[in-house]
């Protein structure tokens, strides 16, 4: 990687000589220019990343070479030099864009810190707009869809595109904040139905004694209070998608209902004779681990398997850590729109935390934490301060350890322990396969499981 340039001027031929040699000490490549139109031509070249100039020149002066360079580049950063009878004027200088400025007699430490802090933002506003154009090129209306670019995102998205133009019933596998709810979203909007409606039902939030009503209707008379006849969600989703979350809470007397709808496309609704037809496709979601779940009577075995025509699991943040700041750029800017606020981004040690922080609450913590930096945030920048305190003090993901619930399965510890690995070694394979002491080509064939591909070629077997 090559060393950032600095373009230092000043008419004082010693003054410029001696910054120059401070610079080049430190390792920076440096350009020198003694006026300010001289030092317009330099900035066009693209290696420079910061002036240092000074602010008392003769001709062109610091002030206007600064408004000059804003027109012409404005990804350089300045910083100023000025001499203590002019501080208002270096402090009005950068309200016209100048990073900072420095009162002579210069002090090497001040002047090396201020350029490395000028070189700091320049890296967190290129990083933030790479991210911003990776979102827009992933999201490009901005809305609640699906963000990421990992390998185990991708997969998944490759196997709701597959599903989606089928009418086959999806069974949606992950954790708690996953966003099972967003990737049965995509299953409809990629789907011939996408025009028709998309109904939510979340199992686990309505009470046993109405959830059979809400799912299939009520006729007028059918209890206490049913003063008139109301479609259930079946209904109001026919020509479209249900979708079924925390299926695994449903009771085993709504299953039974369920399992005729999905077997005769037909229901009953509740106090009443009259059979209606409806043509839904089904999506259900669940945390649970459902053939357990049979095992010990609390869900029908007929039904799992009418649910488990397509199982899609959705990756634990864990294990798509690569998408972390995709993510926290797309809360960014949704809140920062909710809740009026202009802000650039992240600062590193913000970006930092998210990284390596654990995230046992998946995407849904990470979007909460991101609302209430945006927030509570007192700068156009959300530093780390500004996140919860949970999550700058809590487990770490990072640092050579890897934070597993309890009770999750040994196929999806092993995927996790791998992609986590493979992120440590920034994607090489070998190295990876070093440090967990197993063949490359075994992480070669696991990775092509999961996307689908081709196995590798068979060889002598793996440690």
């Amino acid at each position: 990687m090559t060393s950032p340039t600095v373009l230092v001027v000043d008419d004082d031929r010693a003054n410029l000589d001696s910054v120059a040699r401070i610079f080049q000490r430190e390792g920076f490549a440096t350009l020198s220019a003694a006026q300010g139109t001289e030092a317009l031509e330099m900035l066009r070249r693209p290696e420079v990343s910061v002036m240092v100039t000074d602010l008392m020149m003769p001709g062109m002066d610091g002030q206007e070479l600064l408004k000059a360079s804003r027109a012409i580049r404005p990804d350089v950063e300045v910083v100023l030099m000025t001499a203590y009878g002019t501080v208002e004027t270096a402090v009005a200088a950068m309200k016209d864009g100048a990073y900072d400025f420095i009162t002579k007699p210069l002090k090497r430490h001040a002047l090396v810190k201020a350029v490395q802090k000028a070189l700091e933002k320049q890296a967190l506003v290129q990083e933030n707009t790479s991210l911003k154009a990776k979102l827009a090129e992933i999201n490009p209306s901005g809305g609640r869809a699906m963000v990421g670019q990992s390998p185990a995102f991708r997969a998944m998205l490759d196997t709701i595109r597959q599903a989606a133009p089928s009418t086959a019933t999806v069974l949606l596998l992950g954790e708690s904040g996953t966003g099972k709810e967003l990737a049965a979203r995509a299953l409809h909007e990629h789907s011939a139905r996408a025009k028709q409606a998309f109904i939510a039902v979340n199992c686990g939030a309505i009470p046993e004694s109405i959830l059979e009503a809400e799912l299939f209707g009520v006729e007028r008379g059918a209890y206490t209070g049913a003063v008139t006849r109301r479609e259930g969600r079946f209904e109001r989703a026919h020509g479209g998608t249900l979708f079924l979350d925390e299926v695994g809470e449903m009771p085993l007397s709504a299953q039974v209902k369920l399992l005729r709808v999905l077997q005769e496309g037909e229901l009953e609704r509740l106090g009443g004779t009259q059979t209606v037809k409806v043509d839904v496709r089904l999506v259900a979601a669940t945390n649970k681990d459902l053939q357990k779940e049979v095992a010990e009577g609390r869900f029908r075995e007929d039904l799992y398997y009418r649910l488990h025509v397509v199982e899609i699991r959705v990756p634990a943040l864990a294990s798509r850590r690569e998408d972390i700041p995709l993510l926290a750029e797309a809360f960014l800017r949704r809140f920062s729109a909710k809740n009026g606020k202009v802000l650039r981004g992240f600062s590193p040690d913000a970006l930092n935390v998210l990284e390596n922080y654990a995230w046992p609450g998946n995407v849904r913590e990470l979007e909460h934490a991101v609302e209430r930096a945006v927030v509570l945030a007192r700068t156009d920048v959300l530093e780390a301060s500004d996140l919860p305190e949970s999550v700058r003090k809590g487990p770490l993901g990072s640092a050579g350890q890897l934070v597993i619930p309890i009770g999750t399965p040994m196929e999806e510890i092993e995927r996790r322990v791998i992609h986590e690995t493979l992120r440590h070694t920034r994607g090489d394979k070998t190295l990876a396969a070093r440090l967990l002491g197993i063949a490359a080509r075994t992480i070669y064939r696991k990775l092509e499981r999961e996307q689908g591909g081709p196995e590798a070629p068979a060889g002598p077997p793996s440690p």
